[in-house]
């Protein structure tokens, strides 16, 4: 089975190759976003792609911007082939593309954390703190956390994404801009945490990305709630103080964490056994997520 790791369409400019998306201009005010198979770990893209993976992510995200109704988003349509019919040219693209609305993004991660895991445990453990938000003593690896924080990092286009405190994402996307966009990060993950919960999953974290649009409103882009932006975890089989059983690319990171690799390119080649069981999860959170 092979990745689409890579795209090139010939009838559209291509703006912009990301960890994981190609853009491309389709007019002044559309883009074409292409979600390809392309897998990055700890910021580092890797020369193998996930199988299917695009195709999961896209339709994931165009899952959960259908239900997330309290603030707009960039979605034109998630048929693009209906309009750019020569994508069938292209086998495997449109199932993985979606037209969107050209809007001013703005430069930082949104990460709602509801579960102490990942760089802010390290941080919990040397100082105390998520994101410099002070966090009750004892509380162990991958605990529920009293109510979800807001931990902003900045927006790498390469290298490492760096958290941030407050006072500096507040200087980036201004007091009121920044106080909308805790309000609705916080409110859409309470909103899928409540529903996955019920499916058995657990919604540890995830990060969004917002925009400016052309009339000067906050508006929703980039992907939302993917395994590539959440931690999705096994609720059956979840025990505190353990990396839980993921639907995610944490297996990808845990297994890049037991070679002892430096997080810094070149990256190690993916056996095929990783790259399978990595598709597998992908699907599987795929099909819980739409029976929901």
């Amino acid at each position: 089975m092979q990745a689409i790791t890579g795209t090139n369409i010939k009838e559209l400019k291509k703006l912009f190759s990301g960890k994981v998306r190609d853009i491309y201009e389709i007019s002044s005010d559309k883009w074409l976003i292409v979600t390809t198979d392309r897998i990055s770990a700890f910021d580092v893209v890797f020369n193998e792609g996930i199988p299917d993976k695009g195709l999961v992510l896209n339709r994931i995200s165009n899952f959960w911007f259908g239900k997330m109704k309290m603030l707009p988003n960039h979605l034109i349509s998630s048929s693009p082939e209906n309009s750019l019919p020569y994508l069938k040219n292209y086998p495997g693209v449109a199932e993985r593309s979606v037209i969107v609305r050209k809007v001013n993004r703005l430069p930082v991660e949104c990460v709602v954390r509801g579960h102490l895991f990942g760089s802010v445990y390290d941080e919990y453990k040397a100082k105390g703190t998520a994101g410099g938000v002070k966090l009750p003593e004892g509380l162990r690896l991958a605990e529920q956390l009293p109510e979800p924080i807001f931990t902003p990092a900045d927006k790498a286009e390469t290298g490492h994404d760096e958290n941030i405190d407050h006072s500096r994402f507040f200087g980036v996307v201004g007091q009121e801009t920044g106080e909308k966009i805790m309000k609705y990060s916080i409110e859409i993950y309470k909103t899928a945490r409540d529903m996955m919960k019920k499916a058995g999953i657990i919604l540890a974290d995830t990060k969004f990305e917002f925009g400016i649009d052309t009339d000067g409103s906050l508006i929703l882009v980039d992907e939302v709630l993917t395994p590539d932006s959440s931690r999705y975890w096994d609720k059956d089989s979840f025990k505190l103080g353990e990396s839980p059983k993921s639907y995610d690319k944490q297996f990808v990171r845990d297994y890049l964490n037991s070679l002892g690799w430096d997080k810094t390119p070149p990256p190690p080649p993916l056996p095929e056994d990783i790259i399978e069981k990595t598709r597998e999860k992908y699907l599987g959170i795929l099909n819980i997520i739409e029976k929901l």
